[in-house]
């Protein structure tokens, strides 16, 4: 059910007395019924040395369709060895999803390396794939277990409802006369449940809801009166096809009352020529989230989100959640929490089959870097169906991994506490017009510079996050063409009093410069030597201090060094005077910590670039003197 996003074949292929082999095989694909395809796909490789591409390749998709990952595997490395990375995204994604549960982990590692040369792409890989491999090793944040309620088959997709839990399941032995050619069990539907009863006897949910096809993933509005779920596109109690032949599915919405449903209506972004499913509500109730394998989309199956009216109707056209959070590969069950966005996917570094990940849900539609929620919430298999109970650390999954009742089982989880220990929040500010900076990245790394956390502020400048026990994070702000600022802190064993209010400042890069005569340079006061001297003075440091800031805040910049003198003195001697000048301010900034390779060049020029009236012969004060006794700091690279 979760591997089709809900498309049902419905009509078939009429066999021909002269169908070959492969045309027989195809057909069982093309209907879904992958456990048929295989056994004569796998007929027609073991009469040949080198059997076709269509043919590994279909069995391939049949096996991973099926759950068969180590079977997946063989055919997809198969298809690599011969097409390497022109075998696409797509099968290669299956290709590394299929290694990790059947436990290749590394090799799959090594696989997503040499497959993905986009230094973006990569990096992105790298950053989960690390921040997956800080929490393997930290105490797991959540316990789990099987609930008592499943059954042999299918069950998954959670939803709070009152005081209970509606779920999707294939359980019905009364529609065993019509099953569902994919995994060959009954049609879904929704029923209900009190997971706090042991003894409680899941019960159809609704009185009039039940249809003869797939009821399935549902949300449920907080006032516990609106629903959205999907089902078949139906008419007249028949599957209602395409001009293809296949009956995708849909989201409805409906009305409780008595315990049945009425109002029932589809929702106008719904379409016969794809599919959508999986609705989820944010936690005001003003958008919808779901998925779809809609024209226009980056994977398989992708996330949107519309806006809703106060009365629950779709007023906006869908919208892609974006290349952040979908990918080439699967992304399927999303659930708001919050301002945490929590979905499935096998397109993210995982553990193996969908895991599910959390991102931060940011100003302007945009989404943090999707991050693994680990082990045991994912597992080498399927892991889907995230739900959390309303104010609280418990919640749902559902997953096919290994030791379960059925084939998809619903897991109930709880927060092993204590995980985290101090909740942290505040503001950033421009230092100059002390204004809120909103967008600044907010990343949180642990004691190995790991990367735990990664969101941005909002438009008031306000971030906010919670730091985990007995530990030591250390949190940098950081904008483009802004100072960079990094708070430590360390937290014990025991939750702590939030920290609140706290304010941060960066300096703009501009603030930082002056431009003379189409020239930019770092904006301090001249920096003034004693006569007929070339050693830094106190004074002198001061001002260095704010050359210090500039490149210790701005890695990229690059300077130059010119020192001056006055005009007293012979000019030669002058010129050698400030040269020692320079040079000795190049001293003491790489002494500081300064690479040498950042200041391009320092070199004096003696009195020939004198800033006032007072050259040879003429009189002038000692302060007049002193005036060109400097030296500048030009900005080569920035």
């Amino acid at each position: 059910m979760k591997k089709s996003l809900f498309i049902l074949s419905i009509l078939f292929a009429s066999l021909s007395v002269a169908q070959s082999k492969e045309e027989r095989a195809n057909d069982f694909f093309d209907d879904f019924k992958f456990s048929e395809a295989i056994k004569v796909y796998t007929s027609i490789a073991s009469e040949k040395k080198k059997p076709s591409l269509d043919v590994i390749q279909h069995l391939a998709d049949s096996y991973f369709n099926i759950n068969d990952y180590q079977n997946a595997e063989q055919w997809y490395s198969k298809l690599y060895a011969i097409k390497g990375k022109q075998i696409g995204e797509s099968n290669l994604i299956k290709l590394v999803q299929s290694l990790k549960a059947s436990m290749q982990v590394e090799k799959a590692d090594e696989l997503l390396k040499e497959y993905y040369t986009n230094p973006t792409k990569l990096k992105m890989i790298m950053l989960q794939k690390a921040y997956l491999d800080s929490i393997s090793k930290t105490k797991p944040k959540y316990t789990i277990k099987n609930m008592p309620f499943n059954s042999q088959k299918s069950d998954f997709a959670p939803a709070m409802y009152s005081r209970g839990l509606v779920f999707a399941s294939a359980r019905d032995t009364a529609k065993s006369s019509k099953l569902y050619p994919w995994n060959k069990q009954p049609y879904l539907d929704l029923y209900f449940t009190n997971p706090k009863q042991e003894d409680f006897v899941p019960e159809k949910f609704l009185e009039n809801m039940e249809s003869t096809f797939h009821d399935a993933t549902i949300a449920i509005s907080n006032d516990g009166r609106t629903v959205y779920f999907t089902r078949n596109f139906i008419k007249k109690n028949k599957l209602n096809a395409n001009a293809d032949g296949l009956s995708n599915m849909q989201i409805l919405k409906g009305t409780i009352a008595d315990n049945k449903l009425i109002n029932l209506m589809s929702l106008s972004f719904n379409s016969k020529n794809y599919s959508c499913g999986h609705p989820a509500l944010s936690a005001d109730g003003k958008s919808l989230y779901f998925t779809s394998n809609m024209d226009g989309g980056y994977g398989d199956s992708d996330i949107y989100v519309v806006e809703l009216s106060a009365s629950g109707d779709v007023v906006s056209k869908p919208e892609n959640l974006g290349p952040t959070i979908n990918t080439r590969g699967r992304e399927m069950f999303p659930f708001v929490d919050k301002e945490e966005l929590y979905f499935s996917s096998d397109g993210h570094y995982g553990l193996g089959g969908l895991d599910i990940f959390a991102s931060k849900i940011l100003p302007k539609g945009e989404y943090s870097l999707p991050l693994n929620m680990g082990e045991p919430i994912n597992s080498n298999m399927d892991d889907f169906s995230f739900i959390r109970e309303m104010a609280s650390t418990s919640g749902y999954i559902a997953s096919n991994r290994y030791g379960g009742m059925g084939d998809d089982d619903i897991y109930h989880f709880e927060g092993a506490k204590p995980i985290n220990c101090l909740e942290y929040s505040g503001n950033v500010y421009n230092d100059i017009t002390k204004e809120p900076l909103e967008r600044v990245t907010v990343a949180i790394y642990d004691e190995d510079d790991k990367l735990l956390q990664n969101s941005k502020t909002d438009a008031n400048g306000y971030y906010n996050f919670v730091l985990p026990c007995n530990n030591t994070s250390k949190i940098v702000f950081a904008k483009d063409k802004y100072s960079k600022k990094t708070v430590t802190i360390t937290t014990k064993e025991n939750p702590e009093e939030p920290s609140f209010n706290n304010k941060v400042y960066l300096t703009p890069f501009e603030s930082l410069i002056v431009k003379e005569d189409n020239v930019e340079k770092i904006n301090v006061e001249p920096i003034y030597f004693d006569y007929d001297k070339s050693n830094i003075t106190p004074r002198a440091e001061i001002e260095l201090e704010k050359v210090l800031f500039v490149l210790r805040e701005f890695p990229d910049t690059k300077i130059k060094i010119e020192s001056h003198t006055d005009s007293r003195g012979k000019d030669a001697y002058n010129l050698e005077l400030s040269d020692d000048r320079a040079k000795s301010t190049r001293r003491y900034l790489v002494f500081k910590g300064i690479d040498i390779d950042r200041i391009e060049s320092a070199n004096g020029f003696g009195e020939l670039r004198l800033k006032n009236k007072c050259s040879n012969g003429v009189k002038c004060s000692e302060q007049e003197h002193l005036i060109n006794r400097r030296s500048d700091f030009i900005i080569v690279a920035k």
